[in-house]
């Protein structure tokens, strides 16, 4: 795990002051690093029979893609608001200032299918939650919601209490 952090550059007042904006082009861009963090992700996953793999607009693409690759299942990515082609569910939820709205396609998976869903950062919690009751809502199961970093000071953790959470990183200082 602090091998991996260090492949995240942190990036002091982004996108406004006080924010500490977590970097992951740097562990994107460096071979191990990438790999070890897609493999650390599919090496917890591989044994849990996954359907799919639900990823997260837009940098949870980066990882859901290739962990699914690696673990030998679908994917599916949940998108903004009229960003999908075909029938949506829909799902909005509240940020820090409005709300915001996440969209998979009706057919993404049957009932009952096992779902991983993965992101980049866990921060306050409030979108893994929105996609995680979404998926549920549509008859499947929620094996795990993993993650590269977790912002641990946000608490994001503690929305997802209803639903198993993984992270690489956890990290102190956000």
């Amino acid at each position: 795990m602090t091998e991996l952090k260090s492949y995240i550059r942190d990036i002091p007042d982004f996108p406004k002051k006080g924010i500490i904006f977590k970097d992951i082009t740097t562990l994107l861009k460096d071979k191990d690093g990438f790999r070890k963090a897609v493999d650390q992700i599919a090496d917890k996953y591989k044994n849990e029979n996954i359907d799919v793999v639900v990823s997260v607009e837009a940098r949870g693409f980066f990882f859901g893609s290739a962990v699914a690759y690696k673990i030998g299942s679908g994917l599916v990515p949940v998108r903004k608001k009229s960003k999908l082609p075909f029938k949506t569910h829909s799902v909005s939820y509240q940020l820090e200032y409005g709300t915001d709205t996440l969209e998979i396609h009706q057919d993404a998976f049957q009932k009952g299918a096992r779902i991983l869903i993965v992101d980049d950062l866990l921060a306050t919690g409030g979108t893994a939650k929105a996609v995680a009751d979404l998926v549920t809502k549509m008859g499947a199961k929620v094996v795990g919601i993993a993650f590269v970093i977790e912002l641990v000071p946000l608490k994001g953790r503690d929305k997802l209490k209803d639903y198993p959470v993984f992270s690489l990183i956890k990290d102190e200082y956000c």
